[in-house]
Parts: C-alpha cells; sequence; structure tokens
C-alpha cells in the first residue's frame, strides 16, 4: 500500500478524493436561506422515513442544506434507466454498443436526474410546509428553493463524476459511502459515553457479531457459481475449448432493498393523514397503522423481509434471462457439460439461479431488519449503520480496493517494461 503512494499520479487521485469529500461534507452544513434548520432537525430525528433518507446524505437532510437531496434522484433515475433498458428493446440494443452506449445511457440518467430532482424538491417543501415547518412561500421564493436544491444534486453528480475520471473508485458512489460513514465518529463517541449500561459479554458478542456479518456480506457480494461451458472448435483436430459463466449469488446487489423500504415505510407515511381524518374507521386503520408499522414492529420487519426476498427474485430474473443466456449459448456451439442444448440447459440454469437467489435473498433480507434483531438480541438501538448503510459500505470499499490493486498492477507492469 505504501509503495503505491509513492507514484506521484496515484497520490495526487487520492488526494484529488480527498479534496472532493472535503467539498461534499463542507456543503451537507450550508443551510437553505430563510429556513429553521432546527426545527427540520428535530423533526427528522423522530421520523423513521426521512431518519432514512438522512442516512445517505451525511446529515444534509437533517440540516436542510443545499444538498439536501444528495443524490437521492440520481438513484433514482439510474434504477428508472436499468429498469427500462431490460424492458426497452431499443435502450438494450444501446447498452451492448460498448463504451458509446454507456455513455448514452449515463446521459440520459442525467437528462432523467433534472425533473427528478425538481418533483422531490418540491415535494419535501409541500410536506414541511403541511407541517409547520417552512412557511408558505410566494412563486419566487419558492422558485428559489426548488432550484437551489437542484442544483445541489446536480453539483453532487458533477463531483461525483470528477472523483470517477480524475480521482479513485466510482465518484457517485463514494459520496454516498462517505454520507453513510460521517457518523460514524460521533455515534462511536456516544457509544463509549453509555458504555456502562452493557455488559462485557454483551459487547464482546454484539462486536464479534458484527464481524461476522461483514464477513458474509463480503462473502455474499463476491460468492459465484461458475458454470461450466464447452465449445466445439472446427479444425483438422477436434478440440474442446473450456469456459465459465459465472452467476453471482446477489446479482441484485442492494436495489431490492431500496424498492422494498419505499413500499413497506408507505403505511407509516399514511398513519398521521388518517389519524387527522374526521372519519372515525380512518382514524382507527392510522392508529393501526402508526402503531404496527414502526422500525421497531414484529410487522414492518416481516413485510419488509418478505418484500426483500420478492424484489430480488424480480429484479434477479429481470437481469438475467435463463432462456435468453441458454439460448445465445446455443447459438455459439456450446453446452454445458451433461446437460443437452436448448430447454435442459434453460431449466438447469433457473434451478441454479433460483437456489443462489434463494441464499442471496434471504440474506439481503436479514441484513435489511438486522437494526431490529439486533435491538431484539442485544437491546442495541439507533445504528449508525444499518444493513442497508453495511451493504453499500462494503461494496464501495470492494470496488475501490480493486481499482487501487489494478493501479498497483499497471505501475509494476509499466516498470518491467522498462
Amino acid at each position: 500500500m505504501f509503495t503505491i503512494l509513492k507514484n506521484v499520479e496515484v497520490r495526487r487521485k487520492i488526494l484529488f478524493t480527498l479534496f472532493v469529500v472535503l467539498v461534499f461534507r463542507l456543503l451537507t452544513h450550508v443551510p437553505v436561506p430563510g429556513v429553521d434548520a432546527t426545527a427540520i432537525r428535530n423533526y427528522v430525528a423522530g421520523s423513521t422515513i426521512f431518519g432514512f433518507f438522512d442516512l445517505f446524505t451525511g446529515g444534509g437532510f437533517q440540516n436542510f442544506s443545499i444538498v439536501t437531496l444528495a443524490l437521492g434522484p440520481y438513484i433514482n433515475a439510474s434504477i428508472i434507466l436499468q429498469l427500462l433498458t431490460l424492458m426497452i428493446p431499443s435502450l438494450e440494443e444501446l447498452s451492448k454498443e460498448g463504451q458509446y452506449g454507456r455513455d448514452k445511457i449515463d446521459q440520459y440518467t442525467r437528462w432523467l436526474t433534472l425533473p427528478i430532482s425538481i418533483l422531490q424538491a418540491y415535494g419535501i417543501y409541500f410536506l414541511f410546509q403541511k407541517q409547520g415547518l417552512i412557511q408558505s412561500l410566494g412563486v419566487l421564493d419558492l422558485s428559489v428553493l426548488v432550484f437551489t436544491l437542484t442544483a445541489g444534486v446536480l453539483f453532487l453528480v458533477w463531483l461525483g463524476d470528477l472523483v470517477t475520471e480524475y480521482g479513485v473508485g466510482n465518484g457517485v458512489s463514494l459520496l454516498i459511502f462517505v454520507g453513510i460513514i460521517s457518523r460514524l465518529p460521533a455515534s462511536l463517541l456516544q457509544a463509549y459515553i453509555q458504555r456502562s449500561t452493557y455488559d462485557l459479554p454483551t459487547i464482546l458478542a454484539f462486536v464479534l457479531l458484527s464481524l461476522l456479518v461483514i464477513i458474509g456480506v463480503v462473502l455474499v457480494n463476491e460468492g459465484t457459481r461458475n458454470v461450466a461451458l464447452e465449445y466445439g472448435r472446427r479444425g483438422s483436430k477436434s478440440q474442446k475449448v473450456t469456459n465459465y459463466l459465472p452467476i453471482k449469488i446477489n446479482q441484485a446487489g442492494v436495489i431490492p432493498i431500496i424498492f422494498a423500504v419505499s413500499i413497506v415505510l408507505i403505511p407509516s407515511f399514511l398513519s398521521s393523514p388518517l389519524m387527522s381524518s374526521g372519519n372515525d374507521r380512518l382514524v382507527s386503520l392510522g392508529v393501526f397503522l402508526f402503531n404496527n408499522f414502526t422500525s421497531t414492529s414484529f410487522l414492518y420487519n416481516a413485510l419488509y423481509f418478505l418484500l426483500v426476498v420478492a424484489f430480488t427474485f424480480f429484479y434477479t430474473f429481470l437481469q438475467f434471462n435463463p432462456e435468453k443466456v441458454a439460448d445465445d449459448i446455443k447459438k455459439r456451439g456450446g453446452f454445458i457439460p451433461g446437460i443437452r442444448p436448448g430447454k435442459s440447459t434453460k431449466d438447469h440454469l433457473t434451478m441454479i439461479v433460483v437456489r443462489l437467489t434463494l441464499v442471496g435473498s434471504v440474506f439481503l433480507g436479514l441484513i435489511a431488519i438486522l437494526p431490529y434483531l439486533l435491538q431484539r438480541l442485544f437491546g442495541v438501538s439507533n445504528l449508525t449503520i444499518g444493513g442497508t448503510g453495511l451493504l453499500i459500505v462494503v461494496s464501495v470499499i470492494l470496488e475501490t480496493v480493486r481499482q487501487i490493486d489494478s493501479m498497483k498492477a499497471t505501475r509494476s507492469y509499466e516498470g518491467y517494461l522498462r
């Protein structure tokens, strides 16, 4: 590690990345003018929905800063484009056109980020205004507020692109990573202050379980099943070329959790308007939703777990179509040893994907409800990094380490050529 730091170019990349991270952290503390940041901070601290959003902004949402929306609209646009790519043939063909196709899809993602940012900025204003946290604004002041928040999103996307091009790692993922771990120092300090409330065996068990969870996330994130493929080669001598089709345990990544949490938070979001209505039945329904769909309730976490499992299967089979893969293998003259080409290959791949996805989806579900499980087992609440954050943190670290290793290998290779 220290050897690679001797390279001037690598040092420049790392320093540039650190500079962008510093700029991002400074922006999270620049509040939008004319807003009572203290009232919003207290409201966000007591809200499950906005607390989840604030996790990815590193406190920018809680401070109602100019980067309140962080990279949320860009993530939403990326997910929408991924789904459209799987469903629209022209976009699917474009995604297969190498770097040109990827650049075009990235461009469409940025275009889509703009209207999503405007809608979300207005949505945040509407919700906070209804809660009495923001006074009603005129057209001009509202336009300034919406475009300020939108500009914050676009500026962060630009910073992420700069890191990707001139720094280390994927810029957008790195900024999300920084936002998640930014609370860690304060949380550790608070845990140290409250250390007398936990006995030593509980602390050791919690630390051991945390290490096992991190190891499990790494193994599932990196784990693949290599399906052997053989291709016949025509010539003077018949030869067999053996290749492998890698199938990941977790092909969907963190997207199923994002989908699931968007749905499981709806009952909690609807509870307040229902309880405020004058209809007795609606009030009773609102009370039921409020009492049973909190992050500490069994019903909430059971539904959360089932949604994660369901969305994992859904998104995996959107990305990996066994019938199409089997057809591609057949067209290229390949086959799986012991399996007939065509339908038998498709059924075999489907069985493999279902088994792997079952393991990956259950693991993702357990990671998603990790805060609830830790609270039940050890009485630990208000985790700084929950299941979703942990998956993102581990993925970004692994990706960054791989890029640094690649830079190290490239430098060694160039040195060898000299």
